[in-house]
């Protein structure tokens, strides 16, 4: 009889887990374009390797309308020297809510450097973090770069 009861109670549970499993993945976020559109705020820190380790900090924000593409603006800190920055964009965003940007920031119109970044999505595409992939100077040096971006939109999508 107790065998009974904790088999039933096996089966109901794993009916039950079937439904929720199902339930989430029928939920399951799809991106689009459109998912980066809007307007943003970040902070980001790391490590750049110039030659020796420096850490980089930044707070900023933007604009990315429905085709990828960003405008916007940061307060930057390179081992201490802070500088306010422009940056212009274009970023992909995929079905699953990943995508790529390549960042170029400038200081007072000139280009100081591009970034690539890979992107995801979360919290229904009111969240977004991204790593650096790449950071290379305006004349071509390449430099290693491990930094984070944490950001969030400015106002959440309904």
């Amino acid at each position: 009889m107790k065998c009974n009861v904790l088999s039933r109670f096996a089966i109901v549970a794993a009916a039950v887990s079937m439904v929720a499993v199902t339930s989430l993945r029928a939920q399951a976020k799809q991106c689009s374009q459109a998912t980066g559109a809007g307007n943003w705020a970040y902070t980001y820190n790391g490590t750049v390797f110039a030659p020796d380790a420096a850490p980089i900090a930044a707070v900023g924000h933007y604009h990315q309308d429905a085709k990828g593409n960003v405008i916007g603006g940061q307060t930057h800190t390179l081992a201490g020297q802070t500088e306010v920055e422009d940056i212009t964009a274009t970023a992909t965003v995929n079905s699953n809510c990943t995508g790529k940007a390549t960042i170029n920031v400038y200081l007072q119109g000139t280009l100081l450097r591009t970034t690539t970044v890979d992107v995801a999505y979360d919290s229904d595409g009111n969240h977004v973090r991204m790593i650096f992939t790449s950071l290379t100077l305006s004349d071509g040096t390449v430099l290693p770069v491990v930094a984070t971006l944490d950001g969030n939109r400015v106002a959440t999508k309904p």
